[in-house]
């Protein structure tokens, strides 16, 4: 019914965009997802470094963008700059090197609790998400289109999926923070 697809596809969603975030959070290796929500003013849009130029990680600690065009070099440049990423960009025509430095233990610590926050936002949207669901049940029981023990059922079906979801936030949070943590 209506629960397996636009319930269940919203948890997913909003569990998509969590792990999105987490990858681009720095951890100390280069990593070219780190860069994925870093948007450049081009064109008279917002755009993502990866529809401007190449970008590679050809060691552990650098990442390499090659611009496709030189006039977007300078706007590439501003837009890590100002991200809160800590990188400091070195430009050589139309390539720019990142190097990414060590992480102190304030920036660790730091970036654990933006990774916590994270997760309790993401955890904020599921329960949103399952409240919605709740909600529909009990418009279409007082509209007499399921009954009481449908109703009963859809909810705990709703409730097994967003208990699943929030445990996987608190193993991906987890699984982060070690990452972070690890010198």
């Amino acid at each position: 019914m209506f629960i397996d697809t636009n319930y269940k596809t919203k948890m997913n969603k909003t569990l998509d965009v969590f792990v999105k975030e987490l990858s681009s959070l720095r951890t100390g290796r280069a990593n070219a997802s780190m860069l994925d929500l870093v948007k450049v003013d081009v064109y008279g849009q917002k755009m993502p470094i990866n529809q401007i130029g190449t970008i590679t990680t050809p060691e552990a600690r650098t990442i390499n963008i090659q611009v496709w065009d030189i006039n977007n070099v300078s706007l590439v440049d501003s837009a890590i700059k100002k991200s809160e990423l800590g990188l400091n960009p070195q430009i050589d025509g139309q390539l720019i090197r990142l190097p990414v430095p060590d992480l102190s233990e304030e920036r660790r610590i730091e970036l654990k609790k933006i990774v916590k926050s994270t997760g309790e936002k993401c955890k904020v949207s599921i329960r949103n998400i399952r409240r919605e669901a709740n909600d529909e049940l009990k418009k279409l029981l007082k509209n007499k289109e399921i009954s009481e023990d449908n109703e009963k059922k859809f909810e705990k079906i709703i409730q097994d999926y967003t208990d699943d979801n929030i445990k996987i936030i608190d193993e991906k949070v987890s699984n982060k923070e070690k990452e972070i943590m690890t010198i």
